[in-house]
């Protein structure tokens, strides 16, 4: 009887636990989903929409992961909206 009722205390400690993840997750997103929102639109823009622009850019700075991180607030590789 005893084990049993460990076994259960211990499941309502990972749903608990699970359920905390989850709620921090949901606000994490909530206060920074128009950055991500923004940065992914451009980066899929950039990446889909306008090649030469994306490879004009890349052979500009000569190093795509510096370029990577210069990405601007609105995810078009201007640099200057961080």
């Amino acid at each position: 009887m005893s084990r049993n009722r460990k076994s259960g205390q211990t499941m309502v400690e990972y749903i608990i636990i699970v359920v905390i993840i989850a709620i921090a997750a949901i606000a994490i997103f909530g206060i920074f989903g128009d950055t991500i929102r923004q940065k992914l639109g451009g980066a899929v823009s950039e990446l889909g929409g306008d090649t030469g622009a994306a490879a004009t850019a890349v052979g500009e700075t000569g190093d795509s992961q510096q370029w990577l991180k210069d990405l601007g607030s609105d995810g078009a590789g201007s640099g200057n909206g961080n």
